[in-house]
């Protein structure tokens, strides 16, 4: 056991024996927790709306054991925000990206989204949605959870658990994500509520419509039936700037005859290094989102309460990508193909008039004459559904008795069934300039002139996902006396994860560049005007299949793989309040142990072959937590936290694929690796929170944790064949004692630091004169900064986590009335870097306001991403990323304005 481990076991056992020691005393007994200050003190401010929520979640957080903050939603389907993500993006600590414009994932405390776990009506949830841009993750498989899957009016409450205490399952290391669905017995009698939508985006200038319905009964808090529905549909259109790189190349003495005698040097000498892409992009989205809730509670006798939640969701999107790109060949530049070019287009070797380059040698600007040009038109349709049921019960046999758990079971399948990609080439001369903060491209020819291009070659793929989760947990708690609760618990966790790619590409791509079949594009073109700075020429993906006779057919599946994670956990903590100093303390202490059964496999690609293989793997371990809140006074409170958590890696790293290879005597071998450990942690928190008004508060937090065996990749030479794990027979002739030259995987390899402080505040301007009181502010901002080890193009270079942003912070300014309201948020994320490169900082405005118009029907206006924020992706190149690296731009895209206006109505 660690130093550090054994340091927190201890004082979490120095907790629980101080505990028993001074609740012997009658002192100790009868402590009662703090007072809540006043909630009416100030009965001038109207206590509803937006500020109803933030006293419903101030008054959860002053509550909780643990450090944590909450969402509320004011009443049905009436929650803050259109999107979840975008509502917890207001919270300190939590950083989001966007897609499209639409909040998708959850970074926490500077940890990126895969270490955030997620529950949904106490159960873990994962669903990925996935990006239609490659460089942001497309068809990527990770433990991390997509919220633009489903509608916000479904949800009553979601909060974030930062601080871990033993009862919570291990995982989520930087924290953990509660949504909670609408129940019956939430409210009395019947209430129905509906919520009709309609608005536009700049960019798409469609009609998008989003509509909410719910209907609850409760019969005497007997039996209660709820039902909520969500539908949405939508367009969505990001389009900007972005290049794809090559190595550094040689160019030819003809290509640099107008060039400066240095810069002729450089460029002959491969010394500089050229995009291979320079392209205009549009990415575009048709999206329909359908969310179904169901909740039955049954209160049979007074001490039992059973739920029956049921939730359906489905999110398809249909994604079209249209590039108009410099696109040489692989292993070229923008100076024009490697091997020269036939068929029904032929052009010159291409030119380089002028050059500039930054100070890593990376050409930012090019004026290039005969240079080849590519068009992609890429079409896919995505579906995703998902569909969870859960029994919860709880049971209260005697005063001090409580018995609680649940069982339930979740499916998430996320299909590409069409992924595919038309092709087509040109050939002209180009002015590419990025030396700003965006990219612009000057054309030197009619890129709307279909006779300007040649069919080039078609690609069709499918991927699909599946992902089952089966859980039972069971619970129990025994007061014990006044101030001390005794919690047991075990729980049970199936899950599984498995998948499968299809590919047919290059269809065509011989007989068009031989000559041997009509590449002419002008009986299926069309014109793709979309983008703001050009127009050019596309094809008609079903008119150009069906002039070429070309059936849509793909290859046997490959890239199989099933991850499954067998997991049996159990804990024991005891709840405590006693005095220290004279003032209430109250928190728990508690061990975790579980034990995961780990079995990965999948295929190994060996001479082309898929070939089944499977691995096993058994870890185990406890986890020590301590949380204590000590309450100076009715109003004033500090927290500390110390705990051990794990956070599980991602399930491509698990994944049992990849390939063998042999070139004479060399082999050559690259797979996942299920032989790895979880990443562990030994967590601190320590923060103040000063609560006044009716909704104020103060608070300021550290926090610190300490993090082993990240996972990164490596590669070793030279290893024998037996130590990479996998089976003899896979490959003739490869056994045991065969040295393979060069091993690649997935190992724990890397730690980290991370220390942050979160500091923010809430608050009613009730101390300003007249109608002035009813403004309000609600703001936060927090500091982090995290070192590790990361891998920069093979080399290793020390740098902040990947996904982590170093400043956060999130401003709301409202004003708010019994018959009116309006509020304005601002978003502010700093830089950050992921394993590719890197995002410039952004800052996204919202807004929305109501009208009260009669006690049932309120008027709404919300709008999203007023500023038109520009996303900006850049790539690493040789020197990496950061202040000592080279910047690359790798995207630049905005997304327009949403406008929604609507009605809410309560029954």
């Amino acid at each position: 056991m660690s130093p550090i481990k054994k340091a927190l076991v201890m004082s979490a056992a120095a907790g629980v024996l101080v505990t028993v020691l001074s609740a012997g005393s009658a002192e100790a007994a009868d402590v009662a927790p703090a007072a809540s200050p006043a909630d009416n003190a100030v009965d001038e401010v109207v206590v509803q709306g937006f500020r109803k929520s933030l006293g419903a979640a101030r008054v959860a957080k002053k509550d909780s054991a643990i450090v944590a903050d909450v969402i509320v939603a004011e009443d049905m389907a009436k929650f803050p925000d259109l999107n979840l993500a975008e509502s917890l993006q207001r919270l300190p600590g939590v950083a989001i990206n966007r897609e499209g414009g639409e909040g998708r994932r959850v970074s926490l405390r500077g940890l990126g989204p895969d270490f955030t776990r997620v529950q949904l009506n106490g159960m873990e949830v994962l669903g990925n949605v996935d990006s239609p841009m490659d460089s942001r993750g497309q068809t990527s498989r990770d433990r991390a959870f997509d919220f633009n899957i489903f509608a916000s009016e479904l949800f009553s409450k979601v909060d974030i658990r930062k601080s871990f205490s033993a009862e919570q399952d291990e995982g989520g290391m930087a924290g953990t994500v509660g949504l909670y669905t609408a129940k019956p017995f939430d409210y009395s009698g019947t209430k129905a509520a509906l919520s009709l939508q309609g608005g536009t985006n700049s960019a798409t200038k469609d009609f998008q419509p989003r509509g909410a319905a719910m209907f609850s009964r409760n019969w005497d808090d007997k039996f209660g039936v709820l039902v909520s529905v969500a539908y949405s549909k939508r367009k969505t259109q990001e389009q900007g700037y972005n290049t794809y790189a090559a190595p550094t190349t040689k160019a030819l003495a003809a290509n640099v005859v107008n060039l400066s005698a240095a810069d002729q040097g450089k460029a002959i000498n491969g010394e500089l290094i050229f995009q291979r892409g320079n392209r205009l992009t549009v990415w575009g989205s048709d999206q329909e989102r359908l969310g179904v809730t169901a909740a039955l509670q049954w209160r049979p006798v007074e001490n039992l309460t059973l739920t029956l939640d049921a939730l359906h969701g489905k999110f398809t999107n249909d994604r079209d990508e249209n590039s108009l790109a410099t696109r040489a060949t692989l292993n070229s530049t923008i100076l024009g193909a490697a091997t020269p070019h036939s068929g029904n287009l032929v052009s010159p070797p291409p030119v380089l008039n002028s050059i500039q380059y930054d100070k890593y040698n990376t050409v930012v600007y090019a004026d290039v004459d005969n240079t080849v040009f590519a068009t992609e038109t890429r079409r896919q349709q995505t579906r995703n559904t998902f569909d969870q049921l859960v029994l919860t019960g709880e049971w209260k046999p005697t005063d001090r008795l409580t018995v609680d758990g649940h069982i339930g079971q979740e499916t998430s399948d996320y299909d590409i069934p069409i992924s595919d990609k038309f092709y087509t080439e040109a050939f002209g001369g180009l002015i590419t300039d990025y030396r700003g903060d965006a990219g612009h491209n000057t054309y030197k020819w009619n890129t709307t002139d279909p006779n300007n291009y040649r069919a080039h070659e078609i690609d069709f793929s499918a991927t699909y996902q599946s992902t089952e989760l089966k859980n039972g947990e069971l619970n129990a708690a025994w007061e014990l006396n006044g101030a001390l609760t005794l919690k047991a618990g075990v729980s049970y966790r199936d899950f599984e994860n498995s998948g499968y790619t299809q590919t047919n590409d290059d269809v065509n791509k011989t007989a068009w560049e031989k000559g041997t079949l009509d590449d002419h594009v002008t009986s299926y073109y069309t014109i793709f005007d979309k983008h703001h700075d050009q127009s050019w020429v596309n094809v008609d993906f079903d008119k150009a299949l069906a002039f070429y006779g070309v059936t849509r057919t793909l290859g046997a599946p490959k890239a199989i793989y099933q991850v499954e994670e067998d997991t049996q956990a159990g804990y024991l903590q005891l709840d405590w309040k006693t005095i220290l100093f004279g003032r209430p303390v109250r928190g728990n202490a508690g061990l975790r142990a579980y034990d995961t059964d780990l079995i990965s496999s999948g295929v190994m690609a060996i001479k082309g072959v898929n070939t089944p293989t499977e691995a096993k793997k058994t870890y185990s371990g406890v986890l020590p937590a301590f949380n204590a809140v000590l309450e100076v006074s009715d109003q004033f409170q500090i927290r500390a936290a110390a705990a051990q958590n794990i956070n599980r890696p991602s399930l491509a790293a698990y994944a049992m694929n990849g390939t063998i290879s042999v070139d004479g005597t060399s082999v050559t071998v690259s797979t996942g690796n299920p032989n790895l450990n979880p990443y562990t942690s030994d967590e601190f928190d320590l923060s103040a929170e000063w609560y006044f008004g009716s909704i104020g508060m103060l608070t300021a937090g550290v926090f610190h944790k300490k993090i082993n065996g990240l996972v990164s990749s490596q590669t070793v030479n030279n290893v024998t064949y037996a130590s990479t794990g996998l089976a003899e027979g896979l490959y003739p002739g490869v056994t045991g004692s065969t040295i393979v030259s060069s091993y690649t995987r997935s190992v724990n390899l890397n730690e980290a630091t991370l220390t942050g402080l979160e500091l923010s505040a809430q608050s009613d301007f009730f101390f300003l004169p007249g109608p002035f009181k009813n403004m309000g502010v609600v703001a936060n901002v927090t500091f982090i900064d995290s070192e590790t080890t990361n891998l920069v193009n093979g080399k290793p270079q020390k740098g902040a986590i990947y996904g982590m942003s170093d400043l956060n912070h999130n401003v709301t300014l409202y004003y708010e009335t019994a018959k009116w309201g309006a509020r304005i948020s601002s978003n502010y994320r700093s830089e950050y870097t992921i394993d590719s490169g890197g995002f410039k900082a952004t800052t996204y405005i919202d807004a929305a306001a109501f009208y009260q118009l009669t006690p049932g029907i309120r008027l709404t206006l919300d709008a999203v991403n007023l500023s038109n924020e520009r996303e900006s992706q850049y790539n690493s190149y040789n020197n990496g990323f950061g202040a000592t690296g080279a910047h690359r731009l790798w995207n630049d895209t905005t997304s327009g304005r949403t406008v929604f206006v609507g009605a809410n109505m309560q029954f």
